[in-house]
């Protein structure tokens, strides 16, 4: 935390930001042509060159300066010229990993150093060929960070692991979404399950039986949209009973790129597990079959999740299946196949909390008439226990499930309390 009488040296432990910063901008050397970060990092580089080497020099160790001093202003100036500089490029950075990591970086040191957004900028640069990656000066530094190790680039910039987000669609199809929505839908046809400037995934769905509402998944699209020097655009696409341990090109990587390594693929259990992983955006997803259905479970950083327009609003992990595609209670109470009670039985043996994922166990054994069912609502909760970040948010209750049991029994008492108060006038 600051101490609010001192403000740290950019150039000390304690204001480490400004380091971490400037490893940022030694890896986007090969950003997209039209997005001009690079200049933008180039010139901040060099506004910040002398405070570096004048805090390095150690006369200001024995000064006792409190408040923010000569070198802070100087610091304030560059990062509100640096800020400019990536307004200015905004609409062509779009999308850029780099270019959105360094706005967040602007914008911690700007709160760590005092720095007001309005007052003077740094000079402009003196005119010349900027050396790429910033120039040797930086060479002694510390060792430049892989642009295609998301969360490692992430760790470095902010000094701190990044956040993520868990979403699953399984079964009839059950969604649960990145906010933690928990859906039974009808979703016939294909519908989005992610959207964004990095990833796509569409998921179709079937009738599991004639003239039934509910549906499955049986087929699965996910696009990796081309990210710089990291990977190749790369498609997988999955089918019930073809679930290849590979791309649509028949790679399992992402490309010839110096970072298609960031992408991998493999089955994990041939056919019915595979688990793709994106370390390039913090994003891992598996994809699993079971009783002749597909599901999808994925782990994303919340920065990646969040990377999608106002155009692109259907997505299924962000805000769950639309109204007037969820199941009510009274449809998902349909008879099936099985009687109630067995197809409870059969969820229980698997799944004893009778949280969300047991009752949609329920349902899919009921509907489909398939115990193998159980083995979906059981893979879904086990993904989630691995991805979510917050195991204290793993089971969901829906609030149409039922009264919860401790409420029921409050009532009861309730009840009783006021029956003998009315026996007793």
């Amino acid at each position: 935390m600051r101490e609010p009488s001192h403000s740290p040296s950019p150039w000390s432990p304690r204001g480490s930001s400004l380091s971490t910063l400037t490893l940022l901008l030694l890896f986007c050397g090969h950003v997209h042509s039209q997005c001009k970060i690079l200049r933008c990092n180039a010139e901040y580089v060099s506004s910040t060159l002398n405070l570096r080497s004048g805090g390095s020099s150690g006369g200001n160790r024995g000064g006792g300066v409190r408040g923010p001093g000569a070198n802070s202003g100087g610091l304030c100036r560059a990062l509100r010229s640096y800020a400019l500089c990536t307004r200015r490029t905004a609409r062509t950075c779009r999308g850029d990993l780099a270019f959105h990591s360094a706005v967040h970086g602007i914008e911690d040191l700007m709160i760590q150093h005092n720095c007001s957004r309005q007052g003077p900028t740094a000079p402009p640069p003196p005119q010349g060929p900027a050396p790429p990656g910033a120039g040797p000066a930086l060479s002694s530094g510390p060792p430049t960070p892989d642009p295609c190790d998301y969360e490692s680039r992430f760790s470095r910039l902010h000094g701190r692991p990044p956040g993520f987000l868990h979403c699953a669609a399984f079964g009839d199809p059950h969604v649960r979404s990145f906010h933690h929505h928990f859906h039974t839908c009808r979703v016939q046809g294909s519908w989005p399950l992610l959207d964004n400037d990095f990833l796509f995934v569409q998921a179709t769905s079937y009738p599991v039986a004639t003239g039934a509402n509910a549906t499955a998944t049986g087929k699965l699209t996910i696009i990796f949209k081309n990210m710089q020097e990291c990977i190749d655009q790369k498609v997988y696409q999955a089918e019930v009973n073809n679930l290849p341990a590979a791309f649509e090109d028949g790679s399992v990587n992402g490309g010839d790129r110096p970072g298609g390594s960031s992408l991998t693929i493999r089955a994990e259990a041939p056919g019915s597990h595979v688990e793709i992983r994106a370390a390039y955006i913090g994003t891992t997803i598996i994809i699993r079959q079971a009783a002749g259905q597909l599901s999808f479970s994925i782990r994303a950083a919340e920065e990646v999740a969040r990377a999608f327009s106002a155009e692109q609003d259907l997505q299924l992990c962000v805000e769950g299946c639309p109204p007037s595609q969820r199941l009510s209670r009274l449809e998902r109470q349909r008879r099936g196949a099985l009687t109630f009670d067995t197809a409870r039985q059969l969820c229980k043996e698997g799944l004893p909390v009778e949280d969300a994922y047991f009752h949609s166990c329920v349902f899919d054994v009921l509907t489909s008439g398939d115990p193998n069912f159980t083995l979906a609502a059981q893979a879904a909760l086990e993904d989630a226990r691995a991805f979510l970040p917050d195991l204290e948010k793993l089971h969901l209750f829906p609030r149409d499930a039922g009264v919860p049991l401790r409420l029921t029994a409050h009532l009861t008492l309730v009840l009783a309390g006021i029956l003998v108060f009315w026996c007793s006038i």
